[in-house]
């Protein structure tokens, strides 16, 4: 089998539209229902649930606290959007940050949290993400362990990367599987 990956030259948001578009196309030709995608302030998200219309878009946001105590960064009106729209917004313990972050603040040491993130991020922030992103969404039930999703990333703000992958929950980490990287940057 033959796939195209398309690779841009610098990571970050003026990447998204493109992300999104390619990721379309390919959840068209594999007949993917269920797109994950990561989200901060809810701006991707916006734009993910008027490309993916009549897609089950599930959009992941940082965990309240992540940069001031009881702070959520997705907004209410970009959260009200999406959930016009038939989207999901998920907001829940990064899979690979919540206790390893605690122990890394607290002890400064690294465990295994860390170490397979920094691993993932030889691929880039996005894949790191990515792979994330799906196992919150499986942990919460919103995607299923026997299906193909689309899973979309980026380097700070905006999208950079998608993949074809089946999800896991967290404790069967090392039984997710990337299928396809549909893009990513080149750095």
């Amino acid at each position: 089998m033959e796939a195209k990956i398309t690779y841009f030259e610098k990571p970050g948001s003026q990447n998204t539209e493109a992300v999104l578009n390619i990721a379309k196309q390919r959840a068209e030709e594999l007949g993917i229902k269920n797109i994950v995608v990561a989200t901060t302030e809810g701006d991707t998200a916006v734009k993910a649930v008027k490309i993916f219309s009549g897609l089950k878009v599930i959009a992941v946001t940082h965990v309240t606290g992540f940069r001031e105590p009881n702070i959520q960064e997705c907004t209410e009106e970009n959260r009200r959007l999406v959930e016009s729209k038939g989207g999901i917004v998920l907001t829940a313990a990064h899979a690979f940050g919540g206790i390893s972050r605690a122990m890394r603040n607290k002890f400064n040491t690294y465990v295994t949290g860390d170490i397979v993130s920094n691993t993932l991020y030889i691929f880039g922030q996005g894949m790191k993400v990515a792979c994330e992103i799906a196992l919150m969404a499986a942990d919460s039930g919103l995607v299923h362990t026997d299906e193909e999703i689309i899973s979309i990333a980026g380097t700070d703000r905006g999208s950079d990367t998608a993949v074809v992958l089946t999800p896991v929950n967290t404790h069967n980490f090392f039984n997710l599987k990337i299928k396809e990287i549909l893009c990513k940057p080149r750095f």
